[in-house]
């Protein structure tokens, strides 16, 4: 089983970027496809970034243009690059695998207007 454990949130104001991490634990990382997630309140969790193991990339249409994903399969870890920052991009955001396990405990973004 993958163990998750997201960094790199924070509160910025809008236009604003931050860069997301994922650590993840566990060797079949590199075996599968991997997610961002993101969840606001009172709002189900949505996907908003997926990369396959080759690195095919699909993102949500209300973060194109603005956020990229990537992974480093040596360093298990997944990224998500995020710029040009709205407030409804607020929202605590996770990573997993594809189709998800188990929920790490996210990381909290937060975009002031």
């Amino acid at each position: 089983q993958v163990q998750l454990v997201e960094s790199g949130g924070g509160s910025v104001q809008a236009g604003g970027s931050l860069r997301l991490s994922c650590a993840a634990s566990g060797s079949i990382f590199s075996q599968n496809a991997m997610g961002w997630f993101r969840q606001a309140p009172g709002k189900q969790r949505e996907l908003v970034a997926r990369i396959t193991r080759g690195g095919f990339t699909i993102l949500a249409d209300s973060v194109k243009g603005r956020f990229t994903i990537s992974r480093d399969n040596a360093r298990n870890t997944l990224y998500l690059q995020m710029n040009s920052l709205k407030p409804e991009d607020t929202a605590v955001y996770y990573c997993n695998v594809l189709p998800p396990g188990s929920w790490g405990q996210g990381t909290q973004v937060t975009v002031s207007s």
